[in-house]
């Protein structure tokens, strides 16, 4: 296991939040809710009738968990109240209220964090990223001053000189599909401040492109030049550059040669990719041959901590999602 994850398990101990895992139809959830409670890394709530809860945690200790049937709860009605408040403008009603938050925990999670309850959810496992964040859009919403949700990895790379002493944010590598300009620069800014929160150093922010300062014109490599003149300008303190190409973004000589004015050039440890197709590809691709740990997808730009698991992932990922998850809360 990285030092990067011990440092955030240390991290999350050192002030203990309150995280939900919803999905106690998947076994993996009490693995990794067992985890947490032995490791002290986080207090752990667990949302699920006793059968559900009984038929999955078999031969597993979650003896420190607090287990909550919705459908007994003394709160559960005023998270149904709270439910309609919040979406009254949409039209909802009580009984569909009722129907949502009792149908799919994951709307009880969002409501038990919205009430204060709760510090931050963690599901996926078995539930897709639309599933897992449209109840948080919709309860939680958006922090102030944001303008979009999106979704980082942090790839910690083995024995590697780049980055961080190996350790870096991908992003967008998980949830917006081909951001403009104005939604790229977001995501760079927001995953910037992502890097400083998880990786305690400066964020040093690559726009990734097949071009680097103009060596091929395209209205891809446009969309790269125009999202780092906006982020430049609204973060006049943060060292971002582009269109850099991969190599120029992380390797000190070919920066120094490709982009011999630049700042970022050869240092990054924040690369934004155009598109999401880039994102999910260049993160499986250095987590599956250069055999880095991945941690993500970690959302960034929900009001509180809300992150998404991949379906494929173990009982260990969970862990590690909810010890980034307690940090992600302390900054709040």
């Amino acid at each position: 296991m990285s030092t990067f994850l011990d440092t955030i398990k240390a991290r999350a101990k050192q002030d203990k939040k309150t995280i939900i895992l919803p999905e106690s139809m998947d076994r993996r959830t009490f693995e990794a809710a067992e985890t947490c409670l032995k490791e002290d890394i986080a207090n752990i709530i667990i949302i699920g009738t006793p059968e559900e809860v009984a038929a999955n945690s078999e031969g597993l200790d979650i003896s420190k968990a607090t287990i909550i049937d919705p459908f007994t709860y003394e709160k559960t009605e005023e998270y149904i109240n709270l439910f309609v408040e919040l979406r009254k403008s949409k039209g909802l009603t009580y009984e569909e209220a009722k129907k949502q938050a009792l149908g799919d925990y994951m709307y009880y999670a969002c409501l038990m964090v919205k009430a204060g309850d709760a510090d931050g959810v963690v599901s996926g496992a078995c539930h897709s990223t639309a599933n897992t964040l449209r109840p948080s859009l919709q309860i939680i919403k958006t922090k102030p001053g944001v303008k979009l949700v999106s979704a980082f990895f942090v790839m910690v790379v083995p024995d590697c000189e780049y980055g961080a002493n190996g350790t870096f944010i991908f992003a967008d590598s998980g949830l917006e599909q081909n951001p403009d300009p104005e939604k790229l620069a977001a995501i760079a800014a927001c995953s910037a401040e992502s890097f400083e929160l998880l990786a305690q150093s400066e964020a040093i922010v690559a726009m990734l492109s097949h071009s680097t300062k103009g060596s091929a014109k395209h209205a891809d490599v446009d969309k790269v030049v125009e999202a780092t003149r906006i982020c430049k300008e609204a973060n006049p303190n943060l060292k971002v550059d582009g269109e850099l190409q991969l190599d120029a973004a992380i390797v000190p000589s070919v920066g120094s040669s490709k982009a011999p004015d630049s700042d970022v050039a050869g240092k990054a440890n924040v690369l934004v990719f155009p598109d999401l197709d880039a994102g999910n590809i260049g993160y499986k691709l250095v987590q599956r041959l250069a055999k880095a740990e991945a941690y993500g997808p970690v959302t960034q730009g929900i009001a509180k901590p809300i992150n998404d698991l991949s379906r494929g992932c173990s009982a260990d990922d969970i862990v590690g999602v909810v010890a980034i998850t307690c940090v992600q809360a302390q900054a709040q």
